[in-house]
């Protein structure tokens, strides 16, 4: 492993001179030639981090996730790194395994550690937290919730809610069942509850019930038989992709056809729901480019740019084999 030492004794040149050629600083041509050579025959790799640690302007972007096994944590994370390298900009990750404390704390940490700024995706935005980006005094964006003390780029849960429900009540569906997650996190499980009950209130004839569930696939595969014994509906509307796939699941185990016997619907449009059987008709949301938008907003609160305090991602319906169209069995 070479270092800055051994790269300005074989230009010739010193250390301080490499030091500020690989920081973008003044150097003469022909030193920077001579540098550049050096550079390309030993393979010499820049320690950004370092670098970011002692300049003036960081370039390194802390990312802090809940967990690193979701399609939706994955495809954003891949659209704000890539967005940030275009922005010469480097991403740090952190997981905090759906751990509250550590995640406060990883928002200390990263602020020690020199970061230019902070990207969130939070599951809940607790007083604690709020302490947190406070105290930090640096830019901090939230993706995925919202708070009106902290910039914020969300999906739009609630019109996406209200959408699937106004779809599906075209499809002639009255007695239908919501599957939601616990209300601690707003976005997921209040605000798409929210816009759903919403569509079905402005609807005629329903029959809806609630229920709840986690986010995990295996529980939703326990849940949904007391669902379908206690209340039979024709709909199970789920608040994620993986709530619905665990539902298609217990179905097929109770030995029910999905659409015939009981319609489903998620929310995310994660891949494999294209290629499962049947196919599930879902909300999806862009979470990639939901990921450019955030490093791009995050350079922007750097450079202490205007931003919107709060910024939506976009959404749509895809129609896929998983909700029978029950107006058909009245011709």
């Amino acid at each position: 492993m070479k270092t800055i030492a051994d790269i300005a004794r074989l230009s010739g040149v010193a250390k301080s001179t490499v030091s500020r050629y690989l920081n973008g600083g003044s150097v003469s041509d022909l030193t920077k030639k001579k540098i550049e050579r050096v550079i390309k025959e030993t393979g010499y790799i820049p320690n950004t981090f370092a670098q970011s640690l002692k300049a003036k302007k960081p370039n390194i972007i802390g990312t802090i996730v809940p967990r690193l096994d979701s399609y939706a944590t994955s495809q954003t994370l891949i659209g704000i790194d890539e967005q940030l390298r275009q922005l010469n900009y480097q991403m740090l990750i952190s997981n905090t395994s759906q751990d509250l404390e550590r995640e406060i704390d990883n928002i200390y940490t990263m602020a020690r550690q020199k970061v230019a700024g902070i990207i969130l995706l939070a599951t809940q935005i607790t007083n604690t937290h709020l302490e947190a980006i406070q105290q930090v005094q640096i830019p901090i964006l939230l993706v995925g919730q919202q708070h009106n003390e902290v910039y914020s780029l969300i999906h739009n849960d609630y019109e996406a809610g209200y959408d699937i429900g106004k779809y599906i009540l075209a499809k002639g569906h009255r007695k239908i069942a919501f599957l939601g997650v616990p209300e601690y996190d707003i976005a997921v499980g209040v605000k798409r509850k929210e816009g759903f009950r919403q569509a079905i209130q402005e609807g005629h004839g329903c029959e809806v019930k609630y229920y709840e569930t986690s986010f995990k696939m295996a529980e939703a595969i326990d849940k949904v038989p007391e669902i379908i014994d206690d209340f039979n509906p024709t709909i199970l509307v789920c608040a994620t992709d993986n709530i619905a796939l665990g539902a298609i699941k217990a179905a097929h185990l109770k030995g029910i056809s999905v659409p015939r016997d009981l319609s489903v619907t998620g929310f995310g449009g994660y891949e494999v729901t294209e290629i499962v059987h049947p196919s599930l008709t879902t909300v999806k949301f862009f979470y990639k480019e939901a990921g450019q938008t955030a490093a791009q907003s995050m350079v922007q609160l750097i450079n202490s740019e205007e931003l919107p305090s709060l910024i939506y991602s976009k959404y749509e319906i895809i129609e896929r084999e998983s909700v029978d169209n029950i107006n058909n069995h009245k011709l």
